[in-house]
């Protein structure tokens, strides 16, 4: 189950997907989203950067789940504008697909939630051994894309360097 309190994970990006708009969201904000999928077939991994996805067993999902217990359309995850001016975004994940709820519903952080605006380590079940956790990265220390070399203390040392010392 997910603490209340919201954990940022530091990662770098080495490239950024463009939207529509021609200005990448993720690189105005340094925020990455992830989804952890653990199904039948072990652990997949979804770097979320689009609108809309459905999820389910059916094969034409974006994120298909490998399980006899999940829905076809279990569940469809949207990304929101957040009412922040750094133009940031989150994921709401909603149980089904058009209007039809899966037959299992959805499980997060341990409650039946038919509708969720989806947080930092949040925990996902679709049913039986099938389950996800959301991630929020953000790369805080990244700044328009610099390194300062401050930010790394080296010291290298030569073994030839220390036999002088050894009497």
């Amino acid at each position: 189950m997910a603490a209340n309190n919201t954990k940022h994970i530091l990662i770098n990006h080495s490239s950024t997907k463009e939207f529509s708009n021609n200005l990448s969201m993720a690189a105005q904000t340094n925020e990455s989203h992830l989804l952890i999928i653990q199904d039948d077939q072990g652990r997949k991994e979804f770097i979320l950067d689009r609108p809309v996805y459905s999820i389910g067993r059916d094969r034409s999902c974006d994120i298909r789940l490998i399980s006899q217990f999940v829905s076809r359309r279990h569940a469809t995850l949207m990304r929101m504008l957040r009412d922040d001016k750094k133009h940031s975004y989150y994921y709401r994940i909603v149980d089904g697909d058009a209007g039809k709820p899966s037959s299992n519903g959805l499980m997060i952080n341990g409650r039946k939630i038919p509708v969720h605006d989806l947080k930092n380590e949040d925990e996902i079940v679709f049913g039986p051994q099938v389950r996800a956790i959301y991630y929020l990265l953000r790369d805080s220390m990244r700044t328009g894309g610099q390194t300062d070399s401050s930010e790394y203390d080296i010291t290298l040392i030569n073994p030839g360097m220390t036999e002088d010392f050894e009497d």
